[in-house]
């Protein structure tokens, strides 16, 4: 059965009003439509993990062998409050012309498009310590990302790119329950509060406003760190860009049994692999932008952007 999307979520749980607003954001952000979304009870729960597999051997007859058994780890699965609540000057609401709710309604579409960009970037880029490139050294406030929770040693691809903070990464994600999976907490509610009037302040003044507040769980299951490869410090440097060859290698780091479900980069990561089809294409002719790779899906996201730090985590 196929795994139920944020929309189908919403269309459960949300208000009629939001319900297209998802919907119309969701088609720009393919990390919150191929990767899949399950609801839990509260905002946190536990995921057993198994970490090693039991040595098993053959014995001769007469002999016995030492029992063995699996390795296993507890892992919790926490959800963040994700806020895309809408304020608004009053006296600018009531004389719109299509009246109050329509306007509160366009400043919620506006919101909801923040809300996928800052889920998309977090997918990433979310950080479970304090982030040293920081001045103040604020801990994240979100759910940690696949930069931060990847195998870094035995799932990373280094593509050698040298020019600093130009750097891009190309993830290969197997998704599913058990593998890199959405949450949405508390029965995976998209709360959407009644309008009512409230005092805003400019920062000095007070004036009278709206206000509708829009609230959701969200949180990203990382189950087993067999299921993505990182391909990093990809760059516009000669040699240091995206091609087919490159994909391979990093396919080949995933363990017999597990394949990539879906691929993620930028457009430029894109445009290098074109290129690099363009160029060995026999009579010459440019190649289509590309859409797969070995029958796997490429999805192309500003999630993931050109100005990574080179060489993180090393």
């Amino acid at each position: 059965m196929a795994n139920p999307t944020l929309l189908d979520i919403a269309k459960l749980n949300a208000d009629d009003a939001i319900v297209p607003l998802i919907e119309k954001s969701l088609s720009a952000h393919p990390e919150t439509t191929a990767i899949g979304w399950d609801t839990i009870p509260g905002q946190a729960y536990k995921t057993l993990l198994r970490t090693a597999v039991p040595s098993v051997g053959f014995r001769e007859g007469n002999k016995g062998v030492a029992t063995v058994k699996s390795a296993w780890e507890n892992r919790i699965v926490e959800t963040f409050i994700l806020d895309a609540s809408v304020e608004v000057d009053k006296a600018v609401a009531d004389r719109y012309k299509d009246g109050r709710d329509a306007y509160m309604a366009k400043e919620a579409a506006g919101l909801i498009e923040g809300a996928m960009r800052a889920v998309a970037s977090q997918c990433w880029y979310g950080r479970a310590t304090t982030v040293a490139t920081s001045a103040a050294l604020q801990p994240t406030k979100g759910f940690p990302g696949l930069i931060e929770c990847y195998d870094s040693t035995n799932m990373d691809y280094d593509a050698g790119g040298t020019t600093a903070t130009t750097g891009s990464s190309a993830w290969l994600i197997a998704t599913g329950m058990d593998k890199v999976h959405w949450v949405l907490g508390e029965d995976g509610a998209i709360d959407v509060g009644e309008i009512r009037e409230v005092r805003l302040t400019d920062g000095t003044n007070p004036y009278d406003g709206y206000r509708m507040p829009i609230l959701a769980y969200v949180g990203l299951q990382l189950v087993n760190p067999n299921c993505m490869v990182r391909v990093r410090d990809l760059t516009a440097d000669s040699g240091k860009t995206l091609t087919d060859a490159i994909l391979y290698l990093a396919m080949d780091k995933f363990p017999v049994g597990m394949e990539p479900t879906d691929i993620f980069m930028t457009r430029r990561s894109r445009a290098q692999l074109r290129g690099s089809r363009t160029a060995t294409n026999a009579i010459g002719a440019p190649a289509p932008n590309p859409t797969e790779f070995d029958g796997v899906p490429i999805h192309v996201t500003d999630g993931i952007v050109n100005t990574e730090v080179l060489n993180y985590p090393s």
